[in-house]
Parts: C-alpha cells; structure tokens; sequence
C-alpha cells in the first residue's frame, strides 16, 4: 500500500518490483563534478528565460513597429506552442530513457538547435515591414522554443534519478541557481551592454547581441549534457501514442495533491517574474531615461543579491522545511514589487534596493520549488513505479512556460490599455502619463497580486520532510 498526494491508500506495485524500477543512480554520492556539469545547463535555461523575456517585446515594438498588443500575442503563441508540446517531450523522453538507459539524446539535440534559431529570431530584416517582421520573429522564436524544450524537459527531470537525499537534492539545486543567478545577470545586465557595443535599438545591435549569446547558451547545455546518468536499457512503457503522452500528464497532475499545490506556485510565480523581467526595459527607458544602463543597473540589483543567498536559502530550508522557506521567499519579494509602486510620484535610484531586495529572495523561489520536484516524483514513484520523471519536467516544464508568457501578456494589455505608442528605430517618441502609469503598475502592484495568490496555492502543498525520509527508506523484501 502506498499514498496518493491526497492522503488516500492506494495500491502500488510490489516493493521488490519498485527497488528493481528506482534508477541506479539515484542511491550514489553525488559528486561534485556531477554538480558542476548539472548547473552549468542553467547558463543555458537561465540566459534563454532572460533574454528574449527582457529584449524581444520591446524589440518588436521599438524597433520592428509591431504595436505592443500584436507583440505579446506574437511571443505568446510561440510559448504556446511551448506549452503543447512539452508534454509529448517529456513522454518521448522517458521512453528514450527506459530504450538507451539515458536522457541525453533530446538534450543533446536542444543544445545543438537552440544557438541557431535564436540567433535567427533578432535578424529580422526591417525592410519588409512590421507585418512580416512579426511572422519573422514568430517562426524562428517558435522553433527556438522547440529545441529549448527539448533540453529544458529531460533536464528538468534529472535530479530525481542523480540523487535521493532530501538535503542533497537542495545542495544540488542550489548550486544550479547560482549558475542560474549568474546567467540571469551575464545575459540581462550583459545583453542590453552587447546590443548597445552593436549599435543600441538597431537591428544590428539585436543581432550582434544574438550571435554572442547564442555561442554562450550552447556551451553551457552541452557541457549538461554530460551530466545526465546513464544506465542499463529496460523495457520502454506500453504506450507511447501521442494521445498518452497527454493522458499520462494529466493523470499525474490527477493523482498528485503535491504536485499540483506546487506546480500552482510555480506558475504564478512565473507571471509575476515574467511581467517584471518584461517590463524592467520599459522602466528602464521611460522612468528612469536609461534604456541601456538603466537595465543593466537593474539586473545587477537583482542579480547581485541573488548570488549570495542562493546558499543561504539551502541552509533556511534544512532548519525549518523547503516549503517554510519558499513562502517565506515569496513574501519578501511580494512586498519588493509592492514597494516599486512609489515609482509614480517618487522615480529615481532608490528603487535599486527594492529590486535588490526582490533579488534575494528570487534565489529562494527558483532554488526551493526546484528542489521540492524531486521530492513530489519521489513521492509518486513510490506509490505508481518510477519511471515517469520526464511526464512531471514536461508538465512542469508546460507550465512554467505558460506563466512566463502570460507575464509577457499581461505587461502587453497593460501597456495597450493604458496608451503606450509603439515605434521603429530612429523614431522619437513620447508616452502620455497614463502609459508610464501603465508601465510602473505592471512592475509593481499586478506581480504582487500574482505572488499573493501563490501564497494560497503553496499553503496547500502537503509534503514535509518526514514523509520523504519515510519515503525514501529501505523497503523490505517482497513475500515469495
């Protein structure tokens, strides 16, 4: 007998038949090399998540002339095409798992695609007009999402089968977000600096921005690439039509109260986050008259902060929890969005402290969910069989994505709404009060309001510590 993530008994496989199923890696020390090469992927998750989430709105509405409705809708539909196939990657990947004994195949392919078609969505020509300058964009970001999925998915579901200790689960995803913290500031306080070395808001300075980045983005996952363990072959699940892939990620968001409750938190989070990291170019160039400074002052408030406590929220989470020390974390940068609302009467440096502030704790709520996942698809190998980490990165993979754009969505209606003038480069513009009222709002109260939320959805996670030592103890040997 096992649990569900409600509480309820359920039967589960026999335990001699789980210990077969546990991935052999899973029970050995986890060594620092392996930590090193698994957090150097996030150069590429984390650059990927920040660039085209801090650059590619405004580059559609200052520099190719697409009005700010039509360009979140344009980034929208590429992360919703993310979002459908996320799901049949991380089926695919399992299978691909139990055929070759590892995940590295669809990583690899991710990390070899991903440096081109990203390069390829900032070299559109502005020559053939804002119309198909957007379908430009559209394409080339929608298979630039592909191939990051294709990595994102099964790196996601690794540290399940790397490690099984609660605490080393955190020392691992810590270590990753601080590589992560460290690609949010090289790409978001180094790109605006690489586009503005390239020519600023021109259409070369996008492109020589893209070229280097894309170098960098496929260095880091293809050193990750080596992390992924790699086993005996077993035998691949009995269904693998797409129509499963779906079914098997619903039935795990069915099955799993944890999943669910954290999944929930996450993708609120994401809005939240996505609509700053969004927004943070327009608070750049219009509140504070610095669109290249201003945002790389910006990242290095967010950033500098976040590496330094990256470790320390690991250290929280062993004495009171993960999930105390995630709501904590949330709390903290929730009262850091609201506090940038004084931007409408008061603009001027001091927001730097509020950003820093919302900096330290972001390292929390990327480092702690992270390492609560393991422990959710521990939970639920324990009572169905392992084998299925690849359904949860895939769903959670989906749903991340899903939060970041409708972050980048909201800031667009938002922007709409309240009156933002859209432009080409070269053009000079001014924005009505209403619009920089629009801008401070989306940086402030609405992302608040969505961390708010989250303290609900996070409050019903049900997992502590003792159920995943109880979990993940020796089980007897199954009766003859």
């Amino acid at each position: 007998m096992g649990s569900n993530g409600d509480g309820a008994a359920v039967e589960g496989p026999p335990p001699a038949r789980v210990a077969r199923m546990t991935p052999p890696s899973g029970s050995r020390p986890l060594r620092a090399s392996v930590i090193a090469r698994y957090a150097a992927g996030s150069l590429g998750t984390g650059g990927f998540a920040t660039l085209p989430g801090l650059v590619l709105v405004i580059y559609l509405t200052d520099t190719l002339g697409v009005a700010a409705l039509w360009a979140g809708l344009l980034v929208t539909a590429a992360k919703v095409w993310d979002v459908i196939i996320d799901p049949v990657i991380g089926g695919r990947s399992d299978i691909s798992l139990a055929h070759t004994g590892s995940r590295r195949r669809f990583m690899l392919l991710g990390a070899l695609f991903l440096p081109l078609f990203f390069v390829l969505t900032f070299a559109a020509p502005t020559a053939i007009g804002p119309v198909a300058g957007g379908i430009w964009v559209l394409i080339a970001f929608l298979l630039a999402a592909t191939a990051f999925s294709l990595f994102q998915v099964p790196y996601i579901a690794l540290p399940a089968e790397l490690v099984e200790d609660y605490d080393a689960r955190t020392r691992l995803l810590s270590t990753r977000v601080v590589v992560l913290t460290v690609a949010i500031l090289l790409f978001g306080a180094g790109g605006p600096a690489l586009r503005k070395a390239f020519g600023g808001e021109t259409p070369a300075g996008y492109l020589g921005m893209a070229l280097v980045a894309g170098v960098l983005l496929g260095v880091g996952m293809l050193i990750a690439v080596t992390s992924a363990p790699r086993g005996l072959p077993s035998a691949p699940p009995p269904r693998a039509s797409l129509a499963s892939f779906y079914a098997d990620g619903v039935a795990a968001l069915r099955r799993s109260k944890p999943f669910r409750a954290l999944l929930g938190t996450f993708m609120l989070q994401a809005l939240a986050t996505g609509m700053m990291l969004a927004g943070a170019a327009y608070i750049a160039k219009w509140v504070l008259n610095d669109p290249d400074d201003g945002t790389t002052f910006l990242f290095v408030a967010l950033i500098a902060p976040a590496l330094v406590c990256a470790p320390i929220w690991a250290v929280i989470s062993r004495r009171t929890g993960k999930e105390w020390a995630f709501g904590f974390a949330s709390v903290l940068y929730g009262l850091a969005a609201l506090s940038l609302v004084l931007l409408v009467w008061v603009p001027g440096p001091w927001l730097y402290a509020s950003v820093g502030l919302a900096g330290a704790a972001y390292a929390g709520m990327q480092t702690l969910p992270m390492a609560m996942l393991p422990d959710v698809i521990s939970h639920d190998a324990r009572a169905h069989g392992s084998g299925r980490a690849g359904v949860f990165g895939g769903v959670w993979t989906a749903g991340e994505t899903t939060g970041m754009a409708l972050g980048a969505v909201a800031l667009s209606i938002v922007l709409a709404i309240a009156g933002y003038q859209e432009g080409v480069a070269g053009s000079v513009l001014e924005q009505s009060p209403d619009a920089i009222l629009g801008i401070v709002l989306s940086f402030s109260i609405v992302p608040a309001i969505m961390i708010g939320l989250s303290l609900w959805t996070l409050s019903r996670y049900p997992l502590r510590r003792s159920d995943l030592e109880e979990a993940l103890a020796p089980l007897p040997e199954a009766l003859p």
